[in-house]
């Protein structure tokens, strides 16, 4: 009889994870907005070197809003951790957001140096690249998603 007079044991706080997760995309996904996205990239072979221009993500109206995009995923996040980890999947819309703007980005050049390409053999090379701040805001804004889709299906499974 003295068992059944025990409190049941606290149930863990499971789904926590995610919404931590969650909040480090956003954080991440915030960072790669002030990283080189792009730029055109002269290389020649009588000077034996490159040069370069860069453009970071927050010079670009995209950039800018893919900035907001994190900081609403890295608030949702906190949300989720500081109330239900199911809030946590509110972030899925604006990383969706920033993936599709990110997307865009690369699809749309916006200036003439983003569309010229030029070859002269060894003579001189000059073309448009992708730097690795736009590969890592990509591949954070689709981590975000499913990230936060998971702390929704995750939390949905243990209830």
């Amino acid at each position: 009889m003295a068992d059944s007079l025990k409190p049941a044991p606290a149930p863990p706080r499971a789904g926590r994870g995610y919404a931590l997760s969650v909040v480090l995309a956003g954080a991440l996904l915030a960072f790669c907005a002030v990283l080189p996205w792009a730029g055109v990239e002269a290389r020649s072979a009588v000077i034996g070197g490159a040069i370069s221009s860069d453009v970071r993500g927050i010079d670009d109206a995209a950039g800018l809003w893919t900035l907001a995009a994190g900081l609403a995923v890295l608030a949702a996040g906190v949300a989720g951790l500081l109330s239900r980890p199911r809030v946590a999947a509110l972030a899925a819309l604006p990383a969706v957001l920033a993936a599709v703007l990110l997307v865009r980005f690369a699809a749309a050049p916006r200036q003439i140096g983003d569309r010229l390409s030029l070859d002269l053999g060894g003579l001189l090379s000059v073309q448009p690249v992708i730097r690795i701040g736009w590969y890592a805001a990509l591949a954070t804004a689709v981590a975000a998603v499913v990230l936060s889709v998971l702390a929704l299906t995750r939390r949905a499974h243990r209830s």
